[in-house]
């Protein structure tokens, strides 16, 4: 992978001589990009920044300029060209010209979007503003397909009663918020009021009290929700849904569930967990660079489920909400657990002579910490017991992953489990951990990830709240 440095082949300098040259490049670089075009520029910049190898800045140039000439001037119909065969030549518009400029003149797109505040100069290349822009993009298509208005998202501030505005109306009674009069449906019902009375309609329009009809709220409760995503090597599979590896997928679902909470639910608290033999704490603005673990000498890109319950546990255990929950997205069956104890260790050496412990050393931490900006815990555990079996949990580690779940319920925090694999072995271990904490599991096309995390959120979201 290149390095950021190369962004510095393609970062234009005016010219020195102020030649006529040199105003013509500088007022290319000024001109601004075509509405469409930036559309089409930062949902590709999206799609990039949550490939498993991210691009450098210069190779995400020459991915943005093939863009723009795939968008080009596009090829008319064949109606249009017998009608400009009819008419004769034609003069080009304003915006055909605008994008011919645009690709004749050699425009850097990284340096205009980092104009724009889109992007930065460093390997983690989205800035704030990016991650928040082309996550709402992101979002909004999501929404749109799961027919909002199911849910009465409302994006407001707290006022009345409650801090949750729904879709549905009551009677407004005297001394409740006027703000939260339902103005369409109180017109509504004194247009029904004199129709059924017999009387003329006229404007303006004879309004009595009972006409009025306000929204209802609810209270809204704090929920705090951890997501395990489970970083082990076989994520990066590519989905036979669609051309997104399984972590890609995964990030875009995370990616728009955390801009939705943070626009819909402020009050509520959502962490991300990434894990495979360990676990780490991921930051909200590093979903888009989570990678998989390598196979290797490491062994971290084995999958101990524990790893993500404890440090899960430990993260809302600070967290004063009312609601705690945990939720996990795994392709695999638990392959590693903790080893707590000499006696344990030595217990299943007795057993089995030939058994794989693991120990992160601290190259190893170091490195993740610098690539991925992850801290590995180590405090949750250190000593890691190894042991994959094809198509099959290993016993000893099983009993040790549901003894985990057990105590995260005991905590008073849900567990529930989202499946992208179709495995008999994994469908059947998970129901059977989930019965122990009374959980939900199901199996879901990886494809859908971001609608069914979206609508798992939000379906329990409005479950707590009218339990609340």
């Amino acid at each position: 992978m290149n390095s950021v440095s190369d962004s510095k082949k393609f970062v234009y300098v005016a010219a020195e001589d102020g030649g006529q040259d040199g105003q013509n490049q500088k007022q290319n670089q000024d001109r601004d990009i075509p509405d469409d075009i930036l559309d089409q520029i930062l949902k590709a910049v999206g799609r990039e920044a949550l490939r498993e190898k991210t691009p450098s800045l210069y190779e995400l140039e020459q991915i943005l300029q093939n863009v723009v000439a795939s968008q080009g001037r596009g090829e008319p119909s064949e109606d249009d060209q017998a009608k400009r065969r009819r008419s004769g030549p034609q003069e080009p518009s304003k915006e055909q010209e605008e994008r011919r400029d645009q690709e004749d003149s050699g425009l850097a797109l990284v340096r205009k979007l980092m104009q724009k505040g889109y992007l930065k100069d460093s390997h983690k290349w989205l800035s704030t503003k990016g991650f928040s822009d082309i996550g709402s993009r992101i979002l909004s298509d999501v929404m749109k397909a799961l027919k909002t208005g199911d849910f009465g998202l409302h994006e407001t501030k707290s006022m009345g009663q409650g801090s949750v505005i729904l879709d549905t109306t009551r009677r407004y009674e005297p001394g409740d918020d006027i703000r939260l009069l339902n103005v369409p449906r109180s017109l509504l019902n004194t247009v029904q009021r004199t129709v059924k009375g017999g009387r003329k309609l006229q404007v303006p329009l004879d309004i009595d009290p009972e006409d009025f009809e306000e929204y209802e709220t609810m209270q809204d409760v704090r929920v705090a929700i951890v997501y395990c995503i489970d970083l082990s090597s076989t994520m990066r599979y590519s989905s036979m849904y669609g051309d997104m590896s399984r972590i890609e997928a995964a990030k875009k679902a995370l990616w728009s569930l955390y801009l939705l909470n943070r626009k819909f639910f402020p009050s509520d608290s959502i962490y991300i967990v990434g894990f495979g033999a360990l676990a780490s704490k991921v930051l909200p603005y590093d979903i888009p660079y989570l990678k998989t673990f390598e196979p290797g000498s490491d062994f971290l890109h084995y999958t101990n489920y524990q790893a993500a319950f404890r440090l899960g546990s430990k993260i809302l255990q600070k967290d004063g909400a009312m609601n705690k929950r945990i939720v996990l997205v795994t392709d695999g069956h638990p392959s590693a657990c903790f080893i707590d104890s000499k006696g344990e260790q030595d217990k299943i050496l007795s057993e089995r002579p030939y058994s794989h412990f693991y120990t992160p050393d601290r190259e190893t931490i170091n490195t993740i910490r610098e690539s991925q900006n992850m801290e590995i815990d180590i405090a949750s555990g250190e000593l890691v017991y190894l042991c994959y079996r094809y198509r099959q949990v290993d016993q000893y580690i099983g009993e040790k992953t549901i003894l985990e779940a057990k105590k995260c319920r005991s905590k008073n925090i849900a567990i529930d489990t989202i499946m992208i694999s179709e495995e008999d072995s994994l469908l059947g271990y998970i129901n059977e951990m989930e019965r122990y904490v009374k959980g939900r599991s199901y199996y879901i096309n990886p494809a859908e990830i971001d609608k069914v995390l979206l609508t798992d959120y939000l379906y329990n979201k409005k479950q707590t709240t009218i339990r609340g």
